[in-house]
């Protein structure tokens, strides 16, 4: 066999994207700035060296190296200050020669390499220094009287300058990458929040639907040869439940498709009780509701709507009992769902995912609730939810406002194909 060459292919054009592009703007207005300079110094310095083609080419690679400065920051450092140094020893005039290591240093700061810039800065000043108070009688140009401890001082503080600005360039870019590593942060765990929510809204939409569909699926089945007209009425049932779920998911989905503030149908709440209940009595459930709901937040609202849709699909899944309680209780600032019924359970899907206390749970948590779901002492079921009837002081975002944020930071917006499984079974 011959092994193919694409991954080298895809890796490569990858890898040059990641490399820093050279500086070459930048760097060519740098040296026309120290030629410039260093002509005019050398007209201004009549005692230093005349300005040859060797000093020229010295002050050309001190500034070439600097295309470099990003790749090799501290290869680049030490050469542009070896090469000052060098220029120096041989008596040229002073000017912009010091430039090149210095934008040479202050890119290696930058870059993190700050021994290895205060190294070669120190390296020039101290071979600065060894030059112009002790070597220069034996250095060109002939005559040399060297300088006085005052300019080194002088020289001294412009390198400290140098030094405390790139450290804090470099201390600036540092918080930013922090900041925005943190809002990248930020947003992956709200895109998350919000997957799940809509994974749970999904999972409670379609479990109670289709637990409807099935058991009406089955009733009509039985029915179709004895019973013509249960048979009809079961399949009316059908179409009916599936619309409403039809219509509850694209309400879900719509949040997907568009990331702005898009209009959207208001969300089931404790209004739509009376629907649940007529549901569950076309399942064969049949509902007794005790209390009136207060007035809820919609986040609220929405959380006991689907606990309670959850609780008496389970019961028309699980249960042997076509029996169901619902109470509701409000006061102290909360809300108090209890959901009972008396049948044992059944063997048909005793053994499910446990998304449907998942789910529970995971809804009330968000709001500051509980969830405490189990069987009774004298037989039965039962799930009691407390809920807070006012809205938390920080609520997640909302998918429209959380999704651009995801998507520039590169995240992925696949919904989760599963909740966490907490329960041994759905109820």
């Amino acid at each position: 066999m011959v092994a193919a060459p694409a991954p080298a292919a895809v890796t490569a054009p990858a890898a040059e994207t990641l490399r820093p592009r050279l500086p070459w703007r930048s760097t060519l207005l740098l040296t026309v700035l120290v030629l410039a300079g260093s002509n005019f110094a050398g007209h201004t310095q009549p005692h230093r060296e005349h300005l040859d083609l060797f000093a020229r080419l010295l002050l050309l690679a001190a500034c070439g190296l600097l295309l470099g400065r990003h790749r090799h920051p501290v290869i680049v450092a030490f050469g542009t200050a070896g090469l000052a140094l060098v220029y120096l020893g041989a008596g040229y005039p002073y000017g912009p020669v010091f430039a090149a290591a210095a934008v040479a240093c202050f890119a290696a700061v930058v870059a993190g390499h700050r021994r290895a810039a205060w190294a070669a800065l120190g390296m020039l000043w101290a071979g600065h220094l060894l030059i112009s108070l002790w070597l220069y009688r034996s250095l060109p140009p002939p005559g040399d009287t060297g300088a006085n401890l005052g300019q080194e001082l002088f020289i001294a503080t412009w390198v400290l300058i140098i030094v405390s600005v790139a450290e804090l360039v470099r201390l600036r870019r540092e918080q930013w990458a922090r900041e925005r590593a943190d809002r990248a942060q930020a947003a992956r765990r709200r895109a998350d929040a919000e997957r799940l929510r809509i994974a749970r809204e999904l999972h409670d939409v379609l479990a109670h639907s289709i637990s409807v569909i099935n058991v009406q699926a089955g009733m009509g089945l039985a029915l179709l040869d004895s019973d013509p007209e249960q048979a009809r009425a079961a399949l009316t049932t059908i179409k009916a439940a599936s619309k409403e779920a039809l219509g509850e998911v694209r309400q879900v989905l719509d949040t997907l498709r568009a990331p702005g503030d898009v209009p959207r149908a208001p969300a089931p709440g404790l209004g739509r009780l009376p629907e649940l209940v007529e549901q569950a009595a076309s399942a064969g459930l049949a509902v007794d509701v005790t209390g009136q709901p207060p007035r809820l937040p919609p986040g609220a609202d929405l959380a006991a709507f689907r606990i309670v849709q959850e609780a008496l699909t389970n019961v028309v899944r699980h249960s042997g009992s076509r029996h169901a309680r619902v109470r509701l209780e409000h006061g102290g600032g909360e809300l108090r769902l209890r959901i009972d019924d008396d049948g044992p359970t059944t063997g048909t899907d005793a053994g499910g995912s446990g998304n449907g206390l998942a789910g529970m749970r995971e809804r009330a948590a968000a709001l500051g609730g509980t969830v405490e779901a189990g069987p009774r002492a004298d037989g039965g079921f039962r799930v009691l939810a407390v809920l807070p009837t006012s809205m938390p002081t920080s609520m997640p975002a909302s998918l429209p406002d959380v999704l651009p944020a995801a998507l520039s930071a590169g995240l992925p917006t696949a919904l989760p194909t599963a909740l966490p499984l907490d329960d041994a079974e759905d109820r």
